[in-house]
Order: structure tokens, then C-alpha cells, then sequence
């Protein structure tokens, strides 16, 4: 007879749709089959801050235990039900010595005292690639502690709406997020049509360009321009990109559009990472966040690009033009979940019941390929 365990999850990161596919799957699978689950408030938020006496975890402040009530209807709804946050508690531990060390590990220290004192079996860490270095992170933690110690298993679910995870075909949330833009900018494609204007759209996507062309395709822009573009001679100048020449690359095609179709208007999307590219000096006047992250939604790409079109449009061609700047990316991260993200997600939170129970696996990552088939890879190095 298997041992009732006590299992605990964890939402890190941005919002992804879905979300609660993957939460309310994961808690079904260990309810219904005699195990107790834990969802913990905005990620690792309270439990890095944790100390036995000044900052106890409470129930239904810090943490939920999930009854099954909770769960109904939970898959296809909207948001995240145990909220989300970017704290991140491996913060100071930049290589493997610093787990030696008590100041630098003593958030991941309050997480691991946590878990212990709450007598978790096991965490499911739901999250993109920071939150996985943080899983990675308590797994060699406790690895660095005397053999007596207690041990928590780890195993992570990977999640990010930039469908940017090496090796895995696609991540929960990515098909809604693309819906979602997609269908705005057909909005701002109409609009565009109605006033003679263009608008300069900026999504998420920091690394890769699932997003942006996802979006550009799906919505019918005339152009679109990604991270994977960012090194392209004619947009760069010492390796950097260059706001001159990728205004200019703009302004082109609404020339050529003009005088080879008649056409006065059209839509532009533009991935926030290239943002990234940037010179250093102006990234360094911009903010990190917790986990080092030039913070892209302070750059306002589109909106940026957008005034240097407009001028340099009026500078070569002597007229006026309307071109506008917008963010994508806030509204389509809680967005109610396509079909397939619901079937992928759920598919995670079953996977990550069979890994902790019917696999006893600990330091591993559970994804899926092809037609939804379960994986999982080891991790801990």
C-alpha cells in the first residue's frame, strides 16, 4: 500500500494561461488517490522569509491545503489560484561554492527549514527557466547537507508563454497568449485600415520569437522582427541594434507599400527582447529584476521605435504620418485557456503525480512531446 505523502506546489514567474490546468490536474491526481496537497501563496514570496517564531506559514494566509471542492471547474478557469511572484531565494548563490556558504544561502536555507517543518515529501515547482535554477538550486542544497538530514524530493513543471524551453515542443499557455494578441492586433489592423495609420507592436518574448511570429502570422501583419533577427547586418552597428536602422527597415516598407499597392497603413510587431540588443550603455540605464533580467517592459520598445519612424517617415519624405506604439503581453497572460493549453497542462499535472508516486523520482523535470507524451529528465548537476 503506498504511504499517504504530503505534497506540496509552487506557481513561480509570470502568468501563464492554463496555470490552473496544471495546479488543478497535479491536486486531483493526489487527492483521489489518499495523498494531501499544499499550494503555496505567490511563490517563493513567504516561504524565503520563513523563521519558525518571527514568520510562521499559516494556513489560508501563507498556504492552501486543497480539498476537492477547490478543484471543480478549476482547469479551464482564468488566472492562477495560488497567485504567483518572482521572488527568488537562490539570488546571492552564483556558483557551486556559494552553497557553502550561510549568508548566501540563507533564503534557500528559510525555503528548505520551511518545507521540513511543514513535513513535505515532496515539491512541485511550476515555473520558466528561473524558477527551474531556483528547484535546481534546493536540490543541490540538500545534497550540500549531512546524510541525516531530511530530504525533500523536486520535480519541476516547466511553464512559459515565450515557448522557449529547449527541447520541448511547446509550453502551456503559448497557443492562448497567441490567440489573444493575434486577435488584437487584427483589431489594430482595422484601425490602421480605417485612419491611413501603422502601429509599432511589441509582445513578449525575451529569448526566442515563438511569440512575435506567432502573433505576426496569426494576425496578419506586414512585418515582423524578432530576437533571431537582432543580428542582421543591415539592423545592427558594432554588433548592437541600432533604433536608426530598424526605423528605417520601417519606414521602407511602408514607402514600398505606398507606392507599389497604394496601401497607407499596416501593423508591425516586434519581440520586447530585442530590447536586449540594445548598446550597453543605454541597457545599463535600465532596471533588473530579481533575477537580473533587464526589466524590457520599462524600455517601451514599441513605443520608442514608434516616435523614431514618425520622424524619420516625415524627415525623408517631408509629410506626416501617424504611427503608434503598443505593448502587447499583460492581457493575454491570465487569459481563459485554449483547448490544447487545458490539454497540456493537465497532462503536466498528471505527469507530476506519476513522477513523485508511481516513478519515486526526485531532481527531474517533467514535459511533454510530440502528442502529449510524458518525459521527464534529471537535473541536480
Amino acid at each position: 500500500m503506498e504511504r499517504k505523502l504530503r505534497v506540496a506546489m509552487i506557481f513561480a514567474g509570470g502568468p501563464a494561461p492554463a496555470a490552473n490546468s496544471v495546479i488543478g490536474a497535479c491536486a486531483s491526481a493526489f487527492l483521489e488517490n489518499g495523498h494531501e496537497v499544499l499550494g503555496f501563496y505567490h511563490g517563493y514570496s513567504n516561504l524565503q522569509d520563513y523563521h519558525p517564531v518571527s514568520h510562521k506559514l499559516v494556513p489560508d494566509t501563507h498556504y492552501r491545503i486543497f480539498q476537492e471542492r477547490d478543484l471543480r471547474g478549476l482547469r479551464n478557469s482564468r488566472g492562477i489560484i495560488i497567485g504567483t511572484a518572482r521572488a527568488n531565494p537562490g539570488k546571492a548563490i552564483q556558483k557551486i561554492e556559494d552553497l557553502q556558504d550561510d549568508k548566501k544561502t540563507e533564503k534557500l536555507r528559510n525555503v528548505y527549514s520551511a518545507l521540513i517543518d511543514l513535513r513535505i515529501d515532496a515539491l512541485l515547482s511550476i515555473g520558466g527557466d528561473d524558477t527551474l535554477r531556483t528547484a535546481n538550486l534546493l536540490v543541490l542544497y540538500q545534497r550540500s547537507l549531512p546524510a541525516d538530514h531530511p530530504h525533500i524530493r523536486v520535480i519541476h513543471l516547466p511553464k512559459t508563454i515565450d515557448n522557449d524551453y529547449e527541447g520541448i515542443d511547446f509550453t502551456f499557455g503559448f497557443f492562448t497568449a497567441v490567440d489573444i494578441m493575434a486577435k488584437e492586433v487584427l483589431n489594430l489592423r482595422a484601425d490602421a485600415l480605417a485612419t491611413s495609420s501603422y502601429y509599432i507592436i511589441e509582445t513578449m518574448g525575451r529569448k526566442a520569437g515563438w511569440l512575435a511570429y506567432g502573433t505576426a502570422i496569426a494576425g496578419e501583419t506586414n512585418l515582423v522582427v524578432s530576437v533571431e533577427d537582432a543580428k542582421q547586418e543591415s539592423l545592427t552597428t558594432n554588433g548592437a541594434l541600432d533604433l536608426d536602422k530598424l526605423s528605417d527597415y520601417i519606414v521602407d516598407l511602408m514607402r514600398t507599400r505606398e507606392v507599389k499597392t497604394d496601401k497607407n497603413y499596416g501593423t508591425v510587431v516586434l519581440a520586447e527582447g530585442l530590447a536586449e540588443h540594445l548598446p550597453s550603455e543605454q541597457l545599463n540605464a535600465i532596471g533588473r529584476d530579481e533575477h537580473g533580467h533587464v526589466s524590457l517592459g520599462k524600455v517601451d520598445l514599441a513605443k520608442t521605435v514608434a516616435d523614431r519612424v514618425a520622424k524619420r517617415y516625415e524627415a525623408r519624405f517631408g509629410k506626416a504620418k501617424r504611427v503608434v506604439g503598443v505593448q502587447l503581453g499583460y492581457e493575454s497572460r491570465c487569459g481563459d485557456p485554449h483547448a490544447f493549453d487545458v490539454m497540456l497542462g493537465s497532462q503536466l499535472g498528471v505527469g507530476g503525480y506519476k513522477a513523485v508516486v508511481k516513478e519515486n523520482l526526485d531532481a527531474h523535470m517533467v514535459s511533454t512531446s510530440g502528442q502529449l507524451e510524458l518525459k521527464s529528465e534529471g537535473g541536480g548537476r
